[in-house]
């Protein structure tokens, strides 16, 4: 058992439709990452729809990470002339440099280049949404992005991956040997800079730059917990497989801990996990 939380070996073990039972939250396993996709774009296209038909705004969450379903919910939208017009986009994070600045849009690594050239730049331009209403949390107006989300009515749904130690957006666990975080003061917690924790800088090196820590931007600036909180839905999505199979059982089994930030969305009424497969597993002892 992990100590400080309610997984045991067993829950670790479980298999897959007893987890499912057994969760807290409600999940939905989907047989592998092409699916799990494409359920995921077909559902961003119909909550637009529901919203057009409406005549409502339809404010978001997102995050760059999941983002594999983004190419199809653009082919989705030009397909059908689904109109952005009245979707607000408020994106969950971005990477800083050394002074706590935005990175350069042209870098790999920055969330705003990417949704710039994958998502807003290939909307036909009569679908886009309004400049002003795609919003990232700058780091010189730091306030300004709760403001934006208050102004614009809230927000109907998140859509947030998460880390395999339970960061949502870069909301990683403020604990050090230095400093102490009570589980309100996190689901509280506010729009502000971080520092990548040691453990992220091997994760994203590993998975995007062959192991090149010195690569990875050393801060961000990220939604704070007490917004993700604050809207209607939250979606939590994962894959990953081996990568991810501890932290779902965490967020399912678990309690809410300081250490593993995405389980203070169990508490929240409106929140649903997909995964596909591979994440769902059991966690066995390797041989």
């Amino acid at each position: 058992m992990i100590p400080g939380t309610v997984v045991s070996d067993q829950q670790l073990a479980m298999p897959v439709e007893e987890l499912k039972r057994a969760a807290k939250l409600p999940l939905t396993v989907y047989p592998d990452t092409s699916v799990l996709y494409e359920w995921l774009a077909q559902y961003m296209a119909e909550e637009i729809r529901a919203a057009n038909r409406d005549g409502r705004p339809l404010r978001w969450i997102l995050p760059i990470g999941p983002k594999a379903h983004y190419r199809r919910l653009v082919e989705l939208s030009n397909q059908e002339g689904l109109s952005w017009k009245n979707v607000w986009c408020f994106h969950m994070d971005e990477f800083c440099d050394w002074e706590g600045r935005w990175i350069p849009a042209e870098s790999t690594y920055s969330f705003r280049g990417y949704a710039q050239r994958e998502i807003y730049a290939n909307l036909r331009p009569e679908l886009r949404n309004p400049p002003e209403q795609v919003v990232f949390p700058d780091p010189t107006r730091i306030e300004d992005y709760s403001a934006a989300i208050a102004a614009a009515g809230g927000v109907d749904t998140v859509f947030a991956g998460f880390g395999y130690r339970g960061h949502v957006g870069f909301n990683e666990t403020p604990e050090s040997k230095w400093t102490r975080v009570s589980l309100d003061e996190l689901r509280n917690g506010r729009t502000r800079m971080v520092q990548l924790l040691d453990d992220t800088f091997v994760a994203l090196s590993q998975r995007t730059a062959g192991g090149n820590s010195f690569a990875v931007p050393p801060m961000a600036i990220t939604v704070g917990m007490r917004d993700i909180l604050a809207a209607h839905k939250i979606l939590l999505i994962t894959d990953g497989g081996p990568w991810k199979q501890f932290i779902l059982r965490v967020l399912l089994l678990g309690e809410p801990d300081v250490r593993f930030p995405v389980t203070l969305c169990q508490g929240h009424p409106g929140c649903t996990v997909a995964c596909d497969e591979a994440s769902a597993l059991p966690v066995l002892p390797s041989e």
